[in-house]
């Protein structure tokens, strides 16, 4: 009756939450305790755990309703004994959450982003020119004077291009590219996935600057280029290949044409192949032995004539005609070709080649000056100067010490209400000794300025950190399936792994009531002989002794004080049920001979008939089983100290079949 009474008094406790959850887009779907659990969070983790098998379907919903219900009556359980509280814990939840806002600050911010970008572009070639600004001398550092003065010298070219004249007449005249004069700064066609880093601005130029038209001047870590943009086509890809070559001895082609066509015309022999043809006549020293294996390229790494005849074969197995390149000529076959993959299958690659380029932290600078603009950045720049002034030489040493007495004086300002002091700023000077020390050449100014921007940078993730759960719907699912993940852990293991492991007395009661469970099959108890190298002769010997004797009589036969040569191990063996093999007591293995001379076979002495198990051989068994067990009474127990309520009818909205 009181049992009876209190479910219809938490019953009716639980209508309101159940009437307000309605009125919203995320309704309750089921309580525990008080404890309510939204429609959002029950489909969130029913998906991420069936995949593709989350069909919604009555039965698989219900199946998993009564699991997640078990589930969070656990966690219930481990709020209620504060095992939120624990240190332990509280510290490894804080190191996940760093680690995942990292993730959703630089990944999905930054990187994903800049991967997204990229990958758009890798799907087309683009045919270039460019103008080359060189900073300062090659071989010297460059000053800021040598920048400066550089980069108004492409400004000055900017003009002329501006009014009208011939890109190529003025690269000519111009660029400091080493080919310029013969190629007028004709690039030819590239991808933005074979650029090298450094190169993001002069990638961004090429993508984006209209055809036939030039682009404002950019910076590379060659120095400032101007582009024009010829051409665009979709991108090639990769091709693999393999090639014969005749070179053109002193310049004569027409010879190393004439030969050229006689191979071509041997490849048409029954007997002749590529590859033998290439073995034996390539004048390639470096692909010759390898069959003309060249290998996988993509455009960009050999001349335009030779690449454009070899995306342009129409199948693996295909043989070009004859290709002219600067060195002779060449026979081409193809051996596979690979255009731009899916995404997916792109990613990685394109993620290793984004995180090791500049762009990536030109990206984050501009995260971070999105944050500090978007949550009203206001900072005090009189308390930082004051502060500069304030230092001496000491402030490079390890004798500079942070203020015992923190300064409340606002540095600056994020949001509506976060104030960031200065002595919020001198406590992470005390923290960054080695930074000051390595900064000393820099000056007091300098120095403080800089340590000053890792600190404003460093303040403003810790914020935008701060307002993930709101952001990202899906970071706090993971914060929460995380936190009650090591809460479930740490409850069931002091509450049922070690309660099941550790209680003796527990387990032998729980033994005698199961133990018909743990059967031993028909075992036999072998002898395992193992005759040393040095012994092989007399190997047969042994083993034949062996038939009739005990393994002592083995022993003390064939070994002497001063030399081993044959030892036995003691084992027994439970037969199992697909094994047919005759067992019997007497039985013998052939004689096995390994690699390193030496040998071995069993001996069948005894067969134990089937029986039980003693707690000690099944004790493994018989803990997991106790497991298992202490799990289901304390479920048990959970159901009757907290009342699980289901709403029937939000359950019913989500089933689809």
């Amino acid at each position: 009756m009181l049992k009876h009474f209190f479910l219809l008094a938490v019953g009716i406790t639980l209508l309101p939450l159940f009437a307000a959850a309605q009125k919203t887009d995320d309704p309750v779907l089921f309580t525990v305790g008080n404890t309510p659990v939204h429609v959002s969070e029950f489909k969130y983790i029913y998906s991420k755990t069936n995949g593709p098998n989350a069909d919604f379907s009555k039965k698989s919903v219900e199946e998993y309703l009564d699991l997640y219900t078990k589930f969070k009556l656990k966690v219930q359980k481990a709020k209620d004994l504060r095992l939120d509280t624990l240190p332990t814990l509280k510290s490894e939840l804080e190191g996940y959450r760093r680690q995942l806002a990292d993730s959703y600050l630089i990944d999905r911010q930054v990187t994903d982003q800049l991967v997204k970008e990229l990958y758009d572009r890798v799907q087309q070639d683009v045919d270039i020119s460019h103008i080359l600004i060189e900073i300062g001398e090659p071989g010297t550092v460059p000053q800021p004077a040598d920048t400066l003065k550089a980069y108004e010298e492409a400004l000055e070219i900017k003009k002329r291009l501006d009014k009208g004249e011939d890109f190529a007449k003025v690269a000519r005249e111009v660029s400091d590219e080493r080919q310029a004069k013969e190629t007028g700064g004709r690039i030819g066609f590239i991808n933005a996935g074979a650029l090298p880093s450094g190169f993001y601005d002069l990638e961004v130029a090429a993508y984006s600057t209209p055809l036939n038209k030039h682009s404002g001047v950019v910076r590379s870590r060659a120095g400032y280029h101007l582009v024009k943009v010829h051409a665009k086509r979709p991108a090639r890809g990769e091709v693999e290949v393999a090639h014969i070559l005749i070179r053109a001895a002193d310049g004569n082609f027409d010879a190393a044409k004439l030969k050229i066509d006689s191979l071509q015309r041997a490849l048409s022999d029954l007997g002749s192949t590529f590859e033998k043809v290439a073995m034996a006549a390539s004048e390639d020293e470096l692909t010759a032995p390898k069959e003309g294996y060249l290998g996988i390229f993509g455009i960009g790494r050999y001349e335009r004539s030779f690449e454009d005849v070899a995306f342009a074969l129409d199948k693996d197995g295909a043989v070009s005609a004859p290709v002219r390149t600067s060195i002779g000529w060449h026979l081409i076959k193809r051996i596979s070709q690979r255009g731009i993959q899916p995404f997916e299958t792109e990613k990685a690659r394109l993620e290793n080649k984004v995180k090791q380029d500049p762009r990536h932290e030109q990206a984050r600078t501009a995260m971070l000056e999105r944050i500090r603009r978007e949550n009203n950045f206001k900072e005090n720049t009189a308390v930082l100067q004051q502060f500069i002034a304030a230092q001496n030489d000491t402030f490079f040493t390890f004798k500079w010490r942070a203020p015992e007495v923190k300064s409340e004086e606002v540095l600056f300002t994020l949001g509506t209400t976060a104030k960031t002091t200065l002595g919020d700023f001198t406590d992470y000077l005390g923290r960054s000794t080695g930074k000051r020390i390595r900064l000393q050449e820099e000056g007091t100014d300098k120095a403080v300025r800089s340590l000053y921007k890792e600190f404003v940078d460093e303040i403003c993730l810790q914020f935008e950190e701060s307002q993930l759960d709101k952001k990202y719907p899906d970071f706090k699912a993971l914060m929460r399936e995380y936190e009650e993940g090591i809460l479930l852990f740490e409850a069931t293991k002091n509450l049922v792994w070690d309660k099941a492991s550790q209680d003796s007395v527990g387990l032998e009661k729980f033994y005698e009531t199961v133990r018909n469970n743990y059967k031993w099959e028909e075992r036999a108890v072998m002898s395992n002989y193992k005759i040393t190298a040095e012994g092989r002769a007399q190997a047969s010997e042994i083993r034949e002794y062996a038939q009739t004797h005990t393994p002592q009589e083995v022993l003390q036969k064939y070994n002497t004080p001063e030399k081993t040569i044959v030892s036995v191990d003691e084992k027994t063996m439970e037969r199992k049920n697909n094994n047919n093999a005759s067992w019997r007591a007497g039985e013998m293995s052939i004689l096995q001979i390994t690699r390193d001379g030496s040998s071995n076979f069993n001996k069948i002495e005894e067969l134990l008939p089937p029986g039980l198990k003693t707690l000690k051989e099944a004790r493994g068994y018989v803990i997991a089983d106790y497991q298992d067990y202490l799990e289901k009474q304390w479920i048990a127990a959970l159901q009757k100290q907290y009342a699980v309520k289901v709403n029937e009818k939000v359950l019913n909205g989500l089933i689809k079949a």
